[in-house]
């Protein structure tokens, strides 16, 4: 799409997951775009990590709801199967309870999960029949509220909110919700795990996130092949082909406004750069605290955010290991009292002394990621975030060899220490101080009921005008696909607010190396 002098002109602050998908929207639509990331690489906290000759993703490691971003690209004159292969996973993931005594491999052909089901856990398969009939006519009332913007709580009286309302089962908790379908504890916990991906407990989290797991299993779960960070660098590529230019380890300093209104913003090297419209798609409460003068926010300064509810955070080792590992792509393994783990990870903010530890190993698909006949090993804890008082400083080493220690308690990796040759643990110290993600929160704010929809930061900021938010700290919350989704109404918000009709190109091949449009 051509240039005139007439194009509006944006900054997106941060290239993470929201900040990329706008900056395609917006090139796509013919907006002058400059990205300002502080990081070398894209992705923000899902970026990519290399040890000497493996490569890792630092965050996220699955794609789910494929659909949504085979739109989003199609919203950019792209197809998304140009730029990045997709890989269809089958197991979903291994599950593994009672130290592995038990291992549950969800299929992502339900008849097939049916059965396995039914194999381990005899009667029990009716109830995951039930679950996915109540959880499809669930999906189909809450999807359109991912869709479109909260802005006020005028929005709840509007139809498709009206008509969902019955099915949110806001009221009732994933757990609770669950143990409508299952009897056995382990069955329970197998579908409802996922509020792990809100950073919260099933125990506490809103019923309505049940869906997280129905969707799992109606439309499966994909590896892009190059790991997650494939899909930022196929972004940038399609959002250069539409002329956004992107800066790389120039931190933004300061959003600029004059009377109630962004004018642009002051990057940490001194240099200004002016635009009509602000994008932050840096981590929300991080932004408030830093990227306004003191005093420009009332709603969001320093006390109130301090107020609001955050994730779990999670500690990590990436591992490059010599040999392979006989371990599923995904696989979870949950602690003896996995009830207590997740209490002490949400609200007495302790360390386990059992925890429960979810390991990718995609080198087994993926030839990518290490030399031939090695493995690139991803290791997660969910833990507390830093209102915890861990000493992750202090204790640095110790914690790691806790870690490690819990991860060689898996039989299919005894003896892993002697095989490592490249590692890096990274806490939720490292994530506060090198990723800028308040208090170490990976998953960002909760989705409890009082930060939801309206009641979630909103995509066209409240306190500054021609500022908007994309990412998992807006509506609709953390996840890559509803931060996709967070990015195409806070586009559509925006080309509103210019007059603008929301056509989208037609889908083309992507541009030859070097060209632009």
């Amino acid at each position: 799409m051509g240039r005139n002098q007439k194009s509006k002109t944006a900054v997106v602050v941060g290239a993470g997951p929201g900040g990329l998908a706008a900056a395609m929207l917006l090139g796509a639509k013919g907006y002058e775009v400059d990205v300002y990331e502080k990081q070398p690489v894209p992705g923000g906290r899902s970026g990519r990590l290399r040890l000497g000759a493996y490569t890792f993703d630092r965050g996220a490691t699955f794609l789910m709801m494929p659909q949504l971003l085979e739109e989003l690209f199609e919203r950019a004159g792209r197809s998304v199967h140009d730029y990045v292969k997709l890989h269809r996973l089958d197991p979903l993931y291994g599950l593994y309870f009672d130290r592995g005594q038990t291992v549950l491999m969800p299929s992502s052909d339900n008849e097939e999960t049916a059965k396995r089901i039914q194999a381990l856990f005899p009667g029990e398969e009716a109830g995951f029949y039930r679950f996915m009939t109540d959880e499809s006519v669930k999906y189909e009332h809450v999807e359109p509220l991912l869709r479109r913007p909260f802005g006020g709580f005028g929005d709840y009286l509007k139809a498709d909110a009206i008509k969902a309302l019955p099915h949110l089962k806001v009221t009732d908790t994933v757990y609770g919700q669950l143990s409508r379908y299952f009897n056995d504890e382990r069955l329970k916990y197998a579908f409802t795990f996922q509020s792990k991906y809100l950073g919260m407990s099933a125990w506490n989290c809103p019923g309505t996130f049940t869906i997280l797991s129905f969707m799992e299993h109606r439309f499966g779960l994909l590896h892009p092949i190059g790991g997650i960070a494939a899909l930022w660098e196929a972004m940038v590529k399609v959002a250069e082909e539409h002329g956004v230019r992107f800066h790389m380890g120039r931190p933004v300093d300061k959003i600029l406004t004059e009377n109630g209104r962004a004018t642009g913003v002051r990057l940490q090297d001194g240099e200004t750069r002016f635009a009509e419209h602000i994008v932050i798609g840096a981590d929300f409460a991080s932004a408030m605290n830093g990227l306004f003068e003191p005093g420009v926010l009332k709603k969001y300064n320093p006390k109130k955010l301090e107020a609001k509810k955050y994730s779990c955070s999670t500690a990590m080792l990436y591992l490059g290991i010599d040999g392979e590992v006989d371990l599923p792509h995904h696989s979870i393994h949950f602690a003896d009292d996995y009830a207590r783990n997740v209490k002490e990870i949400t609200e007495t903010l302790t360390l386990s002394e059992d925890p429960s530890i979810y390991v990718h190993n995609p080198s087994k698909l993926d030839p990518t990621l290490a030399p031939a006949g090695k493995s690139s090993l991803y290791v997660l804890m969910p833990v507390p975030n830093l209102q915890g008082d861990t000493d992750w400083s202090g204790r640095r080493e110790e914690l790691k060899d806790w870690m490690l220690d819990r991860l060689e308690n898996i039989e299919q990796l005894k003896g892993l220490r002697a095989r490592i040759e490249e590692e890096a643990f990274f806490t939720p110290l490292d994530w506060r101080n090198e990723l800028d993600v308040y208090r170490g929160a990976t998953f960002n704010l909760s989705h409890n009921l009082g930060q939801m929809m309206a009641l979630r930061p909103h995509n066209r900021f409240e306190e500054v005008e021609g500022v908007w938010l994309v990412g998992g700290g807006t509506h609709p919350g953390s996840g890559l696909p509803t931060i996709f989704e967070s990015a195409r109404i806070s586009v559509d918000l925006i080309e509103g607010a210019d007059g603008r009709p929301q056509a989208h190109p037609a889908v083309q091949a992507p541009v030859a190396a070097g060209g632009a449009e």
